[in-house]
C-alpha cells in the first residue's frame, strides 16, 4: 500500500532549519492549544494533538530527524516510498494459503501509516513470525503443513490520562487480501490497562495474519508510546513540571495552585525558595502498582515582569534602595 509523506515541519509550523529549542517551543505551544482536556472541539483537537505528537516524536530525536530529512529529500526528488537502505521496510504479515502475504494498516492507534512504516513498530518488520514462515516445501508438503499466521506489530499512542485511568480504544485493521486484492477492514475494542508502561505491548490475540492449511491466526502487538504532554515530563512513574513564581512569592513564601492530571492542588512554597528547587506532591504521578502512584515534582521558575506600571516601578525602586540583599556579595 502506498503511503502519504508527512511534512512534520509544516505540522509544527517551523522551518526545516529550526533549532531543537524552536521545535520544542512550537510543540508545547500547539499542544497546549489542542490538548483534548482544554479544547472546545475535543474530537478535532484530539486528531490534531496526535498529529503534533507524531511530528514531535520524530523531530525531537536527532537520529530520527536526520533519517526523516534524508527520507524527505528522496521523496521530493521522486524517490521510492520506502525506507533508505538499512532502515528496514514495513513488512506485510500474514501468509495466505498460496504463499502470498496480506498487507495491514492500522487506524485509531494515534500514528499514521507513514510513521509506522518508517519510524514505528513495523519499521523493523513483523514480530513473532511463524517458524515455518519463508521455508520452501517440496513434493506438495506445503499443502499438508499447517502454517500459523504471522504476528503483526504497530504502535499505539497513549495519553497520560489513559495511563492514569485505563481506557477502551477502537482499533481498525485494514487488511488487503493477497489473493483477492480486496481490502477487508475489521475493528476491535482494545483495552488499555491502567498503569500501562511505555514500551510495553498490548496483545490482541488471534487477530493477526491468517493461518493456512488449518493453522491458527497470529496476534496483534501494539507497542505503547506515551503522548508527550506540554506540561509534564515522565520519569518512570513520576511526573516533572515547572512552577512559575513571582519574586515575592519565592522570597516570602506562599500557598499556590499546582496543576495535576486530576485538577489543581494547593502547595505551600517555603520562604526563600530558590530558582530550580523542586517541590514534591506525593501520590500525584502515574500508577506504580495496584494501590500505589508515583509523585509529581515541580521545579521553581521565578518570573520577572517584562513591563511594570509607574506605581509598580516606584515600589521596585524603593525596594532597590532600601533592601540589604546583594546577590553579588559573598555570603
Amino acid at each position: 500500500m502506498p503511503v502519504e509523506f508527512k511534512d512534520y515541519y509544516q505540522v509544527l509550523g517551523v522551518s526545516a532549519k529550526a533549532t531543537d529549542d524552536e521545535i520544542k517551543k512550537a510543540f508545547r505551544t500547539l499542544a497546549r492549544k489542542y490538548h483534548p482536556d482544554v479544547a472546545k472541539d475535543k474530537k478535532s483537537a484530539e486528531e490534531k494533538f496526535k498529529e503534533l505528537n507524531e511530528a514531535n516524536e520524530v523531530l525531537s530525536n536527532p537520529e530520527s530527524r536526520r533519517k526523516y530529512d534524508e527520507l524527505g529529500a528522496g521523496w521530493k526528488t521522486g524517490g521510492p516510498s520506502r525506507p533508505p537502505p538499512g532502515r528496514g521496510a514495513s513488512r506485510p504479515a500474514g501468509r495466505a494459503a498460496r504463499g502470498e502475504e496480506d498487507e495491514f494498516q492500522f487506524e485509531g492507534t494515534g500514528f499514521s501509516d507513514f510513521f509506522e512504516q518508517f519510524f514505528g513498530g513495523r519499521a523493523g518488520g513483523a514480530r513473532g513470525a511463524s517458524p515455518f514462515d519463508g521455508q520452501e516445501f517440496g513434493g506438495g508438503q506445503e499443502s499438508r503443513t499447517a502454517l500459523r499466521g504471522q504476528d503483526i506489530q504497530g504502535d499505539i499512542l497513549i495519553t497520560l490520562d489513559e495511563v492514569l485511568n485505563g481506557a477502551m480504544r477502537a482499533i481498525t485493521v485494514r487488511r488487503t487480501n493477497a489473493r483477492t486484492g480486496q481490502e477487508e477492514p475489521e475493528t476491535y475494542q482494545v483495552r488499555v490497562p491502567k498503569g500501562v508502561q511505555a514500551g510495553q505491548s498490548i496483545r490482541v490475540a488471534g487477530k493477526g495474519g491468517a493461518g493456512s492449511n488449518g493453522g491458527g491466526a497470529g496476534d496483534i502487538y501494539l507497542r505503547v508510546r506515551y503522548a508527550q504532554h506540554p506540561d509534564w515530563q515522565v520519569r518512570g512513574t513520576d511526573l516533572l513540571g515547572h512552577l512559575e513564581l513571582a519574586p515575592w512569592e519565592a522570597v516570602l513564601g506562599a500557598t499556590v495552585p499546582v496543576k495535576t492530571l486530576e485538577g489543581s492542588v494547593s502547595v505551600k512554597v517555603p520562604a526563600g525558595f530558590q530558582q530550580g528547587q523542586k517541590l514534591r506532591v506525593r501520590g500525584k504521578g502515574l500508577p506504580a502498582g495496584a494501590a500505589k502512584r508515583g509523585d509529581l515534582y515541580v521545579e521553581a521558575v521565578i518570573q520577572v515582569p517584562a513591563h511594570v506600571s509607574p506605581a509598580d516601578e516606584a515600589l521596585w525602586k524603593q525596594l532597590a534602595t532600601q533592601a540589604a540583599f546583594n546577590p553579588r556579595k559573598a555570603a
